[in-house]
């Protein structure tokens, strides 16, 4: 009789390296998880929301309802959906993703992300990560936003499309900007690559990021993917910042 070593293996290494919680550390049953108090401690993003920008809202409200600021003013995507509100409780968990080299979590956030963006991905042909210019890659060693989109389309068999957007200019961070000034810092900074351009005439887009704050970044890459002919952009997100509106 045949006997399966894989469990047996596992059970060995969970022993002499326990899998431990993403945000913690401490020790939890599956590889790619949250303890049940890191768990509790973050804000999951879903309906009732802005139908556009997936803003929440503290009450029930038709499917097809806008925030204050959308009905001021339509962003230059079509939908954004994040899995979680950035917030004391999630903010280690997206810098150590970040900066931290565990990069290692990106399996679990592409299970997240599938879940939170499953209303965007019907129709999507492809997947795109907003990148980093060049110099600041070499300098952190990874794209995290690319790491999230690979990861969501290994989850759902979905085309990735890595190189399709270059930032050609290298913007100062935006951390401590103000919309306006996130917005004059990324104008004209992205592009199509030229192997690109014939490929998305009429194609539905899904931009991938890690945070969206003001949504400059994504509108300015939003704009360039319309003008080069995509239909519709959407954005998805791990987090998003949450600002009385």
């Amino acid at each position: 009789m045949a006997v399966s070593v894989a469990p047996l293996a596992r059970s060995i290494l969970n022993a002499v390296l326990p899998v431990r919680c993403m945000a913690c550390g401490a020790t939890v049953a599956d590889d790619g998880s949250l303890c049940a108090s890191c768990w509790d401690t973050l804000q999951f993003l879903g309906p009732p929301a802005c139908a556009c920008c997936g803003y929440p809202f503290e009450y029930e409200a038709p499917s097809e309802s806008l925030c204050a600021s959308c009905t001021r003013r339509l962003p230059q995507y079509d939908r954004a959906r994040a899995v979680f509100a950035y917030d004391e409780a999630s903010r280690s968990l997206i810098l150590t993703f970040k900066h931290a080299d565990r990069t290692h979590q990106a399996p679990a956030f592409g299970r997240w992300l599938a879940r939170a963006g499953s209303d965007l991905l019907e129709n999507t042909d492809f997947i795109v990560p907003v990148p980093l210019h060049r110099w600041r890659l070499f300098a952190r060693r990874y794209n995290q936003s690319a790491l999230l989109a690979q990861a969501l389309g290994k989850e759902t068999g979905m085309t990735v499309a890595v190189d399709l957007l270059t930032r050609r200019s290298r913007t100062p961070p935006q951390g401590r900007m103000s919309r306006a000034a996130r917005i004059r810092n990324v104008r004209a900074a992205f592009a199509i690559r030229d192997e690109w351009r014939g490929k998305i005439s009429g194609a539905r887009i899904l931009l991938l990021d890690d945070v969206l704050t003001t949504g400059a970044t994504v509108e300015e890459c939003a704009r360039v993917l319309k003008r080069a002919g995509a239909v519709g952009v959407d954005v998805l997100t791990l987090a998003q910042v949450l600002r009385p509106r």
